[in-house]
């Protein structure tokens, strides 16, 4: 039931934010989310105290918000921070250069895709978030009840059990029905083998940032990314899959934007 109830207070909440934010709200929200989930990724991957977490979540948000208004001077600016952090942390603060290295991939891995959420919706309007984010969740949902009814060969073993190579191929196919039916109202001049193609990429893309968190989790001996969420772990969790899943929706929102 707990799950249940932050589920729909979640769905609710975003639902509003996308549909009744301004814009400069939605890019402090997704700047905020930002910030929340790279701390979340860096307390998993490179666990430690002091202040480093909080400079480099302000970082990923800068990233974000740099990502959602796609300026370029402010593109420019978040990157030059970027390097200049990695120049200090590897010179000035001795940090070796794999934990320099991971602790920015969260600039990248979260900070990028979430500013190009936003700068989508700019593009394309509040029904382009919507579709990609249907997909996700619609191949979600197809993922566990396939895998639950019909599973029985694991997809990746070591890194998640729980997931079938059958649950897989059902969210595969409920998430390009999904887009067929809903990716006209976005993309009205693709026919059905685009957006079956889309469709594919995008569900296929998104099992791959589900596995990508569970690796980290996995290597880090964690079941959650944090327990801010009752029932759902941290926010990591909660956008894995649509992590992966945004770079290419949006590279097809710019495309046909041309």
């Amino acid at each position: 039931m707990t799950r249940l109830l932050s589920g729909v207070v979640l769905a609710a909440a975003a639902l509003a934010a996308i549909l009744f934010l301004p814009l400069v709200g939605l890019r402090a929200l997704a700047a905020a989310v930002a910030a929340m989930a790279a701390r979340e990724y860096l307390t998993i991957t490179v666990p430690e105290s002091g202040p480093r977490h909080a400079v480099m979540a302000i970082l990923v948000a800068a990233v974000c918000w740099a990502t959602s208004g796609a300026a370029v001077p402010t593109v420019f600016g978040a990157l030059a921070l970027t390097l200049g952090w990695l120049g200090y942390s590897v010179l000035f603060a001795h940090r070796r250069v794999q934990d320099a290295a991971t602790e920015l991939v969260a600039t990248v891995y979260i900070g990028i895709p979430l500013g190009m959420l936003v700068a989508g919706q700019i593009l394309a309007g509040w029904k382009a978030t919507l579709v990609l984010m249907g997909s996700v969740v619609v191949s979600d949902s197809a993922q566990y009840y396939t895998g639950r009814e019909f599973g029985r060969r694991p997809l990746a073993p070591t890194i998640s059990p729980k997931k079938t190579i059958e649950g897989a191929v059902g969210g595969v196919v409920f998430g390009i029905v999904f887009m067929i039916v809903a990716g006209p109202y976005v993309f009205p001049l693709l026919g059905v083998p685009a957006l079956a193609a889309l469709g594919a990429i995008v569900v296929m893309l998104g099992i791959l940032g589900d596995l990508f968190e569970s690796a980290l989790k996995r290597a880090a001996g964690v079941k959650d990314s944090s327990a801010l969420i009752p029932g759902h772990g941290g926010v990591l969790d909660r956008i894995d899959a649509l992590l992966f899943a945004i770079p290419a929706f949006y590279f097809m929102l710019v495309r046909s934007a041309v």
